[in-house]
């Protein structure tokens, strides 16, 4: 009868040891092959957008309290693309990103906000052309699940408006009737496919597209 006790009390305590661990915080890598880190500028009277190639990222994430969530992105200037090398060229130049002296664009929060409907506020420090300056990002959670070979995944929508102003990126040019040649605000869209990480910090390997 002891026995039948202690393993009904050893089965108790493996239970509850699964249940702590299942309530932790799952980390995740960003898969850069399923993820994008878009932007759109107002240029003369339509807009242009483009995006960035190379980025990387974690993004620590617990569905039982979303406040103790974070996330870390770190994206390559030079690899901006918006479809026109020679735009592309002035993009990275002195002009604006500078991209030789500033070679990447850091995020990290500093505070999660929950709200309704899988969304919430990420409040963080965004470092861009040796200026950092805080941001908000209204980002949606869209889901999490097992995906066979392909591991853990989740996927996350992230938006914002900035002034590029505010970064020194300055240059413009002013139209012979009046206005400006670029908008001073910047739209970012950011969608994030990324994979959970396990113990030794290894998360599946991405597929390529």
């Amino acid at each position: 009868m002891k026995l039948a006790r202690l393993s009904g009390a050893a089965v108790c305590m493996l239970i509850a040891m699964v249940s702590i661990a299942n309530a932790e915080p799952a980390t995740f890598r960003i898969d850069p092959n399923h993820s994008q880190v878009g932007f759109g500028i107002r240029h003369f009277f339509s807009r242009v957008s483009g995006r960035f190639n190379k980025f990387s990222g974690s993004i620590v994430y617990d569905d039982k309290n979303v406040t103790g969530s974070s996330v870390e992105i770190s994206i390559q200037t030079a690899s901006i693309f918006t479809n026109n090398e020679r735009r592309d060229g002035d993009l990275r130049s002195a002009n604006f990103f500078l991209a030789d002296s500033f070679p990447a664009i850091t995020f990290k929060s500093t505070k999660v906000t929950p709200g309704e409907g899988g969304r919430f506020k990420v409040e963080g420090d965004l470092a861009m052309h040796g200026v950092t300056k805080p941001v908000t990002l209204d980002v949606a959670f869209l889901g999490m699940g097992a995906v066979g070979a392909m591991g853990t995944r989740a996927g996350f929508e992230a938006s914002a408006a900035l002034d590029r102003k505010e970064y020194g990126i300055v240059w413009n040019q002013v139209l012979d009737q009046g206005g400006t040649m670029l908008g001073d605000e910047v739209q970012v869209n950011i969608d994030i496919e990324a994979v959970q990480m396990d113990g030794q910090g290894h998360g599946a390997a991405p597929m390529k597209k």
